[in-house]
């Protein structure tokens, strides 16, 4: 809102470009007016010569026609010559005073063909030139009267006006917020409110902005509490409905709490590659919300990467195994149709409003590690709420256990090999064995899962002692001494000095096999004890057999360490690999380490390779082997 004197000043400027507009206007139309009527005058003094008689006496004839002449109209100047130039009469007017440049038409000259005088002559228009000029004082003082008149009537008005606005606002925004006016304050009657499209259009797009800011805010909320890959509610999320719809006052009395654990995963990401991996994640992610779907009031949960929380609300445990019971069949569909040896396992447990969420995730836990010793995509159901009030928490490791010890007697163990592709002619590499447990119905074991259950209950170097048996067995059945395999050793056997003595004695009695073993070994587990470390990789050199450090670049490895140590191959994490031929950071970093581990001649080796993008990349690396879903599938050895 403009100030009095704002408003005045802006008036006044307005006003002067007004009044100089009309008036060079008027002044041009006036010129224009007064050069007409000086022309036209011509026609009347031709007319007047034609009608004097002339005399002998040129003066007296010039005499005679400026009488004449001043009888019919009012000039400013007159004067009348012969042909030869000589001045025989003029009349000046002394009265002339108001003559306007550009305005006042200049002096006029009239000859004739038959009459032997010239006239000059100039009309006197102070008339019309002075009216001109006083309609124009008038009106430049009327209008600035006006303007000082309006600018207080439109100050009053704005100040009135914009209290109604303020107002009306208030009014809209206090329904946006949903409060009410202070009362105390004085209100205007909804009678003066100002309908103005411009107003309610602004406050309408006011409006529309806070809706959009709330939009917004739930947006962010959603990425908070949503799973990026399944739209699924998240763990918190997860966490935030158990305590607000189940544990406090709702129509939630009691329930069913599934998980489901997807088996396959870590194995899909190291052998396929992690888009497989999320596709694996999506798939299972479909075939819960598709068994979902007959309970309306079920709700779906990704608490991880790797398992899904499943809430059944006021639905018994035997009705909720049914529901377990489709998703097993659809789960074994989708093995069937994607060649996996597992989909997912369910634990089942029920709950009240009583059980906290801590003890009920406990007793699921347990019920899936049973669920996963059994066949591909059973699911197990605990009826023993009172397990962990019993100290019998271990009932599932148990399980386990017997499970594992299960494989280790009778030796239920097949092996698959997967190549890793040479870079160059020159370049030797090998191929990684991979190893799969079956229970005693011949179903595979869930292979992560058995692998930390055997590390958890410290089963892990009796099962790394056989699969290197295995590995051997196989080898001099099938007379495979012309290839070389990688097999995986765990950080706790390096560092178990019975297993070390044990490897020794195995390779130096399998000397034809040992020299085409590659051991694989994690930067971490070399780190945990350097000393062990560096004496079983001299023990595996002198036996003729190699070693690679795997998972290389998640720690904080010096090159001293490697040098002292002196693997052969070093295999890069697959978060370097991945989508390489689009990261220039990671093209950079390899491309330096490649350098570097070249100068100490040890191999460099890429994993999770997945398209030709990203071989052709690593290639241009230097890169001396690369191993990936897209350089391989796993095979039988």
């Amino acid at each position: 809102m403009y100030t009095f004197s704002q408003l005045l000043l802006r008036n006044i400027s307005l006003a002067i470009f007004f009044i100089i507009s009309i008036s060079t206007v008027s002044t041009i139309m006036l010129s224009s007016l007064l050069e007409s009527k000086a022309d036209k005058h011509t026609q009347i003094i031709t007319a007047l010569t034609q009608q004097i008689e002339l005399t002998n006496n040129e003066q007296q004839t010039a005499n005679n026609l400026l009488n004449q002449l001043k009888e019919i109209s009012n000039y400013n100047s007159l004067t009348i010559y012969n042909l030869t130039g000589n001045k025989l009469s003029d009349f000046k007017n002394t009265n002339t005073s108001l003559i306007i440049p550009f305005v006042t038409p200049e002096i006029k000259q009239v000859t004739f063909d038959d009459f032997p005088l010239k006239i000059n002559y100039q009309l006197n228009f102070q008339g019309e030139l002075t009216l001109v000029l006083v309609i124009i004082v008038i009106s430049t003082i009327v209008s600035l009267l006006l303007v000082v008149f309006a600018v207080a009537m439109s100050t009053k008005r704005h100040k009135a006006m914009f209290d109604i606005i303020s107002q009306q606002i208030k009014n809209d925004f206090a329904l946006i917020n949903n409060t009410t006016v202070d009362n105390k304050k004085e209100t205007i009657p909804d009678s003066k409110l100002l309908e103005i499209p411009e107003l309610q259009q602004g406050i309408a797009d006011i409006k529309l902005l806070m809706a959009q800011q709330l939009e917004s805010v739930t947006h962010l909320e959603q990425a908070a509490y949503v799973d990026h890959l399944t739209k699924l509610d998240n763990r918190s999320r997860f966490v935030q409905f158990y305590d607000n719809q189940i544990r406090q006052d709702s129509p939630v009395k009691f329930g069913v709490l599934s998980i489901t654990r997807c088996s396959e995963l870590q194995t899909i990401n190291q052998i396929h590659g992690y888009k497989e991996g999320d596709s694996y994640i999506a798939q299972v992610a479909n075939l819960l919300k598709r068994a979902l779907s007959p309970y309306p009031d079920g709700r779906l949960f990704r608490l991880n990467s790797s398992d899904f929380a499943c809430i059944l609300p006021n639905i018994k445990l035997k009705e909720a195994e049914i529901f377990t019971t489709e998703l097993t069949a659809l789960f074994n569909a989708y093995q069937l149709s994607s060649e996996l040896e597992s989909v997912a396992y369910t634990g089942l447990v029920s709950f009240d409003k009583s059980k906290p969420l801590g003890e009920l995730l406990a007793l699921v836990d347990t019920s899936v590690s049973i669920a996963q010793t059994q066949a591909p995509n059973s699911w197990y159901s605990q009826t023993d709420t009172d397990i962990l009030q019993k100290n019998s928490a271990n009932y599932g490791n148990q399980n386990w256990r017997q499970e594992i010890d299960s494989v280790i007697e009778n030796r239920r163990v097949t092996l698959l090999v997967q190549p890793i592709q040479p870079s160059g002619r020159n370049s030797k590499v090998y191929g990684e064995v991979l190893a799969r447990f079956l229970n005693s119905n011949e179903d595979m074991l869930p292979t992560s899962s058995f692998l930390a259950m055997a590390e958890k209950l410290d089963k892990i170097t009796a099962i790394d002692k056989l699969i290197i048996e295995t590995t051997i067995d196989v080898i001099n059945q099938k007379n495979m001494h012309d290839h070389s395999f990688g097999i995986n050793l765990n950080a706790r056997s390096i560092s178990d000095e019975h297993f070390i003595v044990w490897l020794e004695r195995k390779l130096l009695r399998e000397s034809k096999v040992a020299r085409i073993l590659v051991f694989e070994i994690t930067e971490y587990g070399l780190q945990q004890n350097i000393k062990t470390s560096k004496r079983l990789i001299d023990m595996l050199h002198r036996v003729g057999s190699k070693v690679t450090v795997e998972r290389f670049g998640v720690g904080l490895t010096s090159f001293k360490f490697f040098r002292d140590l002196t693997p052969d191959y070093i295999k890069m994490d697959s978060s370097y690999t991945r989508d390489i031929d689009d990261d220039k950071n990671n093209q950079y970093f390899l491309r330096l380490m490649v350098d570097l581990a070249h100068r100490l001649s040890i191999n460099v080796l890429a994993e999770s390779v997945e398209s030709q993008e990203e071989k052709h990349t690593l290639e241009k690396l230097l890169i001396d082997g690369c191993q990936g879903f897209y350089i391989g599938k796993p095979k039988t050895l």
